[in-house]
């Protein structure tokens, strides 16, 4: 058996303050990355690791030298659950290619693809390379995933129960309670598979060689869900918000306006999940707070006030 290869990027080990479950996954990730090593024939391409919020990566080449990514992903996440199912249902079809999986471990090979993302492409670009690989991804749902409409329900009903005095606008909780109890009732809020947090950095470029008919952009990271396609535009908003200056509502509206028109979505429904998402969004920062017993702290109350800015920016 190899020896253990790593010591955990810092900012990966800070998410041991999540809680217990957190800290019991990272003191057995570098055990559980060397055993994986061992058993599907990998050696290391390097010293880099890469991270996200809930997942180590890291650049490896298999036991024939081709070059792939070993990804293994927090046991206690539920959003990435059905992760390896949905990349295999898909085929690489608009997505990054799976070639083996663990899903009891959560670890996954998947094909390496460039590092390049979406980030410094011109927003509105990013913005119809997104629009076009939703057809790919917005497949019939298979029937192991959970439904958005499920996780959605539970949200409205934490909302519903906040007290008046939360820095949270009541005329936009009313509303998002009101468009989020008719979004879950309509038969459209299910049934079609969902990435759940498709952004511009969960979009890498295809490397040379590859198949040009899969497309020059591929999806990674999908949080699947059987879900409404309206669902999946907010986070094409929340990010590079720094980036629309002194017009943060008509560089909103521009995104908003162009996601929907290269995808050919119903405006309507399209506006009504985002403002939804943005009310949540605002809402768990202020349930982490009360859960802490704390006073929300500067970082959060901007981000509320960005949650409600954007749900005010598609519908003026």
């Amino acid at each position: 058996m190899a020896d253990v290869p790593i010591a955990l990027p810092p900012g990966l080990d800070e998410q041991r303050g999540l809680g217990p479950d957190w800290g019991v996954w990272l003191d057995r990730l570098p055990r559980l990355f060397a055993d994986l090593l061992d058993e599907w024939e990998l050696s290391r391409d390097g010293d880099e690791l890469w991270y996200g919020f809930c997942s180590l990566v890291a650049p490896v080449l298999t036991d024939d030298g081709e070059p792939a990514v070993l990804k293994i992903s927090f046991d206690g996440d539920d959003e990435s659950l059905h992760e390896a199912l949905a990349l295999q249902h898909w085929r690489g079809r608009g997505t990054v290619r799976l070639l083996r999986a663990d899903p009891h471990r959560r670890a996954f090979l998947l094909e390496r693809l460039d590092r390049r993302d979406l980030t410094d492409v011109w927003d509105l670009e990013a913005c119809e390379i997104v629009a076009g690989l939703y057809p790919a991804l917005h497949l019939p749902a298979l029937p192991q995933l959970a439904t958005v409409t499920s996780y959605v329900d539970r949200w409205l009903e934490a909302l519903a129960t906040q007290p008046r005095d939360i820095p949270i606008p009541l005329r936009y909780r009313e509303q998002a309670l009101s468009l989020g109890r008719d979004l879950v009732a309509a038969p459209a809020g299910v049934g079609r598979i969902i990435h759940g947090d498709l952004h511009y950095e969960n979009v890498l470029a295809a490397p040379p060689g590859l198949d040009p008919e899969r497309g020059a952009w591929l999806v990674i990271d999908p949080k699947p869900m059987s879900g409404d396609p309206h669902y999946e535009l907010a986070p094409m908003l929340w990010n590079r918000y720094d980036e629309l200056g002194g017009d943060v509502r008509g560089g909103l509206r521009r995104r908003f306006h162009t996601l929907v028109d290269a995808a050919g979505l119903d405006e309507d429904r399209a506006r009504d999940w985002v403002v939804v998402r943005m009310v949540l969004n605002a809402n768990w920062s202020v349930e982490d707070a009360q859960r802490a017993g704390r006073d929300l702290d500067a970082e959060e109350r901007a981000w509320i006030t960005r949650c409600i800015a954007i749900a005010k920016a598609v519908q003026d």
